[in-house]
């Protein structure tokens, strides 16, 4: 075997090993729980909701009885007042139980206009993390949904906020 396709087969061996082992750390459900949680805040910061759709489960429910569609008109509803939202994620934890993934954090907003001291004030003086609960959805390991969001000390009438 000429040495130049020896060393080729020898690197392209290397970077298969390496690119294998990247996707096995990314798939792993905690991390996928984790980038899930990120992007999502990320999407809604950018106050782009047909991302944010993407991200939540047909059968998504609360405690506060809302489904996917009363969330996305809240979501709206809020930041449709916040201008420029920044949301902080603080003492994140993540766990995964088989095809379920909880993603727990501290939230704290910052915005700008007439009504983001109001929202910034509700949301950062909450004493208990936010919760959000994922589901797998196939046998993909990326295929994850948002199915449930809680907050023990948050309370929402049904007029909002």
């Amino acid at each position: 075997m000429p040495p130049i396709f020896r060393n080729g087969l020898y690197a392209g061996l290397l970077l298969a090993a390496i690119m294998g082992i990247f996707l096995v750390r990314l798939w792993q459900p905690e991390r996928q729980v984790q980038l899930h949680s990120a992007h999502l805040l990320a999407q809604i910061e950018k106050k782009n909701w047909s991302g944010v759709a993407g991200f939540i489960a047909d059968g998504y429910q609360d405690r506060w009885g809302h489904d996917r569609p009363v969330l996305l008109e809240r979501l709206r509803a809020v930041f449709r007042f916040a201008g420029n939202p920044q949301i902080t994620a603080k003492d994140v934890s993540v766990r995964a139980e088989s095809a379920r993934g909880f993603w727990t954090a501290r939230i704290t907003i910052a915005a700008a206009g007439e009504f983001a001291p109001v929202i910034e004030e509700r949301v950062n003086a909450l004493p208990t993390p936010f919760e959000l609960e994922w589901r797998r959805g196939s046998n993909k390991p990326w295929d994850w949904k948002l199915v449930r969001v809680d907050n023990a000390a948050l309370e929402i009438s049904n007029n909002g906020l």
